[in-house]
């Protein structure tokens, strides 16, 4: 069965590229540019993993993971933060939203494709 992931990202030629590399990977991608967007996505139809910015109109990607893993429903969605913001703070916060991984921009897509692989084998 194919594994869904929801990629939120409010930058479109980013989202287009994640969606891009997912999809040929053999990945169901949906994908959502603003917080109550994936909120919406999320309860709508339960993703398998989700790829989540930080830096979002509306609702930013720490309030996004840490009402999805505060959720008995959602808490089990692994959750990477993809993100610009790369100060120890935001470290330190993203661990306390309940973030599974922390990805800081430019990424490398082998990496992050290998983190995906591997939290998904975990669920």
């Amino acid at each position: 069965m194919q594994k869904k992931i929801l990629i939120v990202e409010d930058e479109e030629s980013l989202l287009k590229l994640e969606s891009i590399l997912l999809t040929t990977k053999g990945y169901l991608v949906q994908g959502a540019t603003t917080g109550y967007a994936a909120l919406e996505a999320v309860a709508a139809e339960t993703p398998d993993l989700i790829l989540l910015d930080i830096m979002l109109p509306e609702l930013d990607g720490f309030e996004v993971c840490e009402r999805i893993k505060k959720n008995p429903e959602t808490r089990h969605i692994p959750i990477i933060l993809l993100t610009a913001k790369k100060t120890p703070e935001d470290l330190s916060r993203g661990a306390a939203v309940g973030a599974d991984q922390y990805i800081t921009k430019p990424f490398k897509s082998a990496m992050v494709m290998e983190t995906i692989e591997r939290l998904l084998d975990q669920s």
